[in-house]
């Protein structure tokens, strides 16, 4: 039986995570990663949205053979460093099977940082801040504005606004039935 965590002092900065996965049970895979950040000494899950599902999208555009993507916005409070936070992400995508073989290939997790205290840096090839084309992925806007309606994206503007603007099909995920991945009619 596991103990209570303790209430951590809110130290560090707020970060925005969003979450991907288009293969096996969707939805039960972005919970386990939300579990397993969790349970990270260094990362506070403070609020997390509804789930949405989304056409595959693919360099060359939407992709109706590809499974469809279930997606969800964390917003997290963390005393890792960006780089530190970036491999807590990726450990948890590999621990969850996920492969990197294709650009925007199908995957069992993508777990992205879209937003890090609001910081714009691109100086390490590692990572950008804020994530690139964030600004325009409805499937990473509509979640956000689920935990925090008011989310500025640095150097974009209000979050509401880009949602706006963003024209990729968002739709709330209805959590009945089988989660196979591809959209419901």
């Amino acid at each position: 039986m596991n103990a209570p965590r303790p209430e951590r002092l809110r130290v560090g900065s707020p970060a925005v995570l969003a979450f991907g996965s288009n293969l096996g049970d969707r939805a039960a895979t972005i919970r386990e990663a939300l579990r397993m950040l969790g349970d990270d000494a260094g990362l506070h899950i403070e609020a997390v949205s509804r789930l949405y599902e989304t056409p595959a999208l693919k360099p060359e555009g939407i992709s109706d053979e590809a499974p469809a993507y279930l997606n969800a916005v964390a917003r997290v409070h963390t005393i890792l460093d960006p780089l530190a936070l970036l491999a807590a992400v990726n450990q948890v995508e590999d621990a969850l099977g996920r492969v990197r073989h294709e650009r925007w290939g199908d995957r069992t997790i993508d777990i992205d940082i879209v937003d890090y205290g609001g910081i714009v840096a691109d100086d390490d090839p590692r990572i950008v801040l804020p994530h690139p084309r964030a600004h325009e992925r409805a499937f990473v806007l509509v979640p956000w504005l689920d935990v925090d309606p008011d989310a500025v994206l640095a150097g974009y503007g209000p979050v509401a606004a880009l949602a706006a603007a963003a024209t990729d099909p968002v739709t709330l995920y209805d959590e009945r039935g089988d989660d196979d991945g591809r959209t419901r009619s």
